[in-house]
């Protein structure tokens, strides 16, 4: 797509101006502020009405911007130098000088990071003097937005501009490894974990669910919900439900919904959340999902939608 400069432009005075703007990034939208500023990141947690103890990932441009703010080790660089930029967030230890906001981290000494690899997005974050705390672009629970206006649609003019970067290739959040003392994952997403568990030559132990001390976002206990009742496993339909497949069926009804057309799992994930939006704006009340194999993309919307149909 074609940059325009005079938004991006735009966008800088707003963040510049301790404003929240929407961004686009590979994965979905965010909200995005200077990390640095209290005052900023808190109008965060406001507009998304997001609980404080939930932390910001923090998008830097590169390297040499993070090692202000994070210490580094070996296994980072080894992942960094051959998948960023790209959809994985790195849970690091703050340094003692760093000058992350507080309200990031809910007071913490560990940050989570990532370098988007959208076009839009890196030649914003060449243009600022910050990084970027910027969390999906959604009311908190909500469906991530993966297109400019399923931002506008989340806050209309609450927030002063969105910029523009067509719809996200991925289509669902980063998956994030935390690399504080022995390597595990803290959440599933667009980067598949054996590429991970291949990297390092180890299998990496996954910690998806947070009970206390939460130093990861994504880890809720209710998140991704269109706000209203999904059905998960599901056969048959019932009346007035809206039924999502993962395959195309000879068969045709008004109310089935294909996450992809050949049964392709990474195809499923990145139409997740465009098809749970467009099911609730048609009206529906009520949501079955076919069972999705438990593998590979299929466990990132496994997740999702359990966490999604939760009470």
């Amino acid at each position: 797509m074609k940059i325009n400069v005079s938004n991006i432009k735009k966008a800088v005075k707003y963040l510049n101006n301790n404003e929240c703007v929407g961004i686009p990034t590979e994965t979905v939208y965010g909200l995005a502020a200077n990390a640095y500023s209290d005052k900023a990141t808190k109008r965060i947690f406001k507009l998304k009405g997001r609980p404080v103890d939930n932390p910001l990932i923090v998008h830097y441009f590169n390297i040499k911007d993070l090692e202000r703010d994070c210490e580094t080790n070996t296994l980072f660089y080894k992942l960094y130098n051959s998948l960023c930029p790209g959809p994985i967030t790195f849970i690091l230890k703050l340094k003692n000088k760093s000058k992350i906001s507080k309200n990031v981290t809910n007071n913490k000494k560990t940050l989570g990071v990532r370098f988007p690899n959208h076009r839009v997005a890196r030649i914003l974050l060449k243009s600022l003097k910050y990084p970027l705390a910027a969390p999906s672009a959604n009311i908190s629970k909500g469906i991530s937005p993966v297109t400019k206006d399923d931002v506008y649609d989340e806050f209309g003019e609450k927030i002063k501009f969105i910029l523009e970067g067509g719809r996200s290739k991925v289509g669902v959040e980063s998956t994030i490894i935390s690399l504080v003392k022995k390597p595990h994952i803290l959440r599933l997403g667009g980067l598949d974990i054996s590429i991970l568990n291949k990297k390092l030559k180890i299998n990496l132990k996954t910690k998806l669910h947070a009970k206390s001390n939460i130093n990861s976002p994504g880890r809720g206990r209710i998140h991704y919900s269109p706000g209203i009742p999904i059905r998960l496993n599901a056969v048959k339909i019932k009346k007035d439900e809206a039924f999502i497949l993962i395959k195309k069926k000879k068969e045709n009804n008004k109310n089935y919904f294909y996450l992809s057309k050949t049964n392709n799992l990474m195809e499923s994930a990145k139409n997740l959340y465009k098809t749970l939006r467009k099911i609730k704006k048609l009206g529906y009340k009520k949501i079955a999902v076919q069972r999705i194999p438990n593998q590979n993309f299929g466990l990132v919307v496994n997740d999702r939608l359990f966490r999604a149909s939760r009470k």
